[in-house]
């Protein structure tokens, strides 16, 4: 699967670490605002020996149609920033190509946007793209119904220049129709990310929590995405979409047996 990434921030770098190192995926570019780095390779700045071009290439340098047709793929993973989907989501719907977002927050003109390409093409929209995040969106989701009566509060932890409120947290927060209120902040260090929600039973207490240890956490999420891509040719879908099937199980005699198709991990 031939694959372009938008943005190459340190979240950009990390998976694009993951993808040159799957067997599954063919990194053909990375597009960057920054003319810093343009025409270099990937696999050569971050020290991985590949045959994949993974050239960086500025944003000025090609309009998306110049740059589809000359390199075309068949997904664009997009780290970038709210308005990267203006530069290129008309035409990789045009051609059909899966679009996967892990945008942290996108305006309601964006999200408007992005129902409107998924029409023509697959998309996949995630806030926050790693695997164990979205365990825990489904987990919670799943104690709040089993006990709606409890207590919630949940506390984010990130790196002690980050001051407003993770996107993730305020994510958590909606999927369990609390207030903003119920978010507490830490800022210290060089925290990447630590995300708890809180459960207090009358008697018990109960804590899921995900800390992200690196950013190719990132990348863990984006092979997961593009091996459980929707068979559907288009549609907009989430993390948690993707996730849900994971869970359906049955209840034997002597054990719980997972009813899915192949591990996930095995695509690597």
């Amino acid at each position: 699967m031939k694959i372009g990434v938008i943005g190459f921030g340190r979240a950009g770098r990390a998976v694009s670490s993951v993808l040159l190192e799957s067997k599954k995926t063919n990194l053909q570019w990375v597009l960057r605002r920054s003319h810093v780095l343009e025409h270099r390779s990937v696999p050569e700045f971050l020290g991985i020996s590949s045959e994949e071009p993974g050239l960086i290439y500025s944003i000025s340098e090609f309009s998306a149609e110049n740059l589809l047709q000359r390199y075309p793929v068949d997904a664009i993973v997009d780290f970038s920033s709210e308005d990267g989907i203006q530069y290129y989501g008309e035409e990789a719907a045009q051609r059909g190509i899966t679009i996967v977002s892990a945008i942290s927050q996108y305006s309601d003109e964006s999200k408007a946007l992005l129902q409107r390409l998924s029409e023509s093409t697959r998309v996949i929209f995630s806030p926050n793209i790693t695997l164990g995040i979205n365990f825990l969106l489904i987990t919670a989701k799943i104690l709040k119904n089993i006990a709606p009566y409890t207590d919630i509060e949940i506390i984010e932890e990130h790196f002690k220049q980050k001051a407003e409120t993770s996107g993730t947290a305020k994510v958590l927060c909606n999927a369990l129709d609390l207030p903003e209120s119920a978010i507490k902040m830490v800022r210290a260090g060089g925290i990447i990310g630590v995300h708890e929600i809180i459960f207090g039973f009358p008697y018990q207490t109960v804590r899921l929590k995900h800390e992200s240890i690196s950013r190719e956490a990132f990348g863990n999420g984006i092979m997961f995405a593009l091996e459980n891509l929707p068979e559907q040719k288009s549609g907009l879908y989430t993390m948690e979409d993707l996730m849900l099937p994971y869970f359906a199980m049955s209840i034997g005699p002597e054990k719980l047996t997972i009813q899915k198709k192949n591990p996930w991990w095995k695509f690597w």
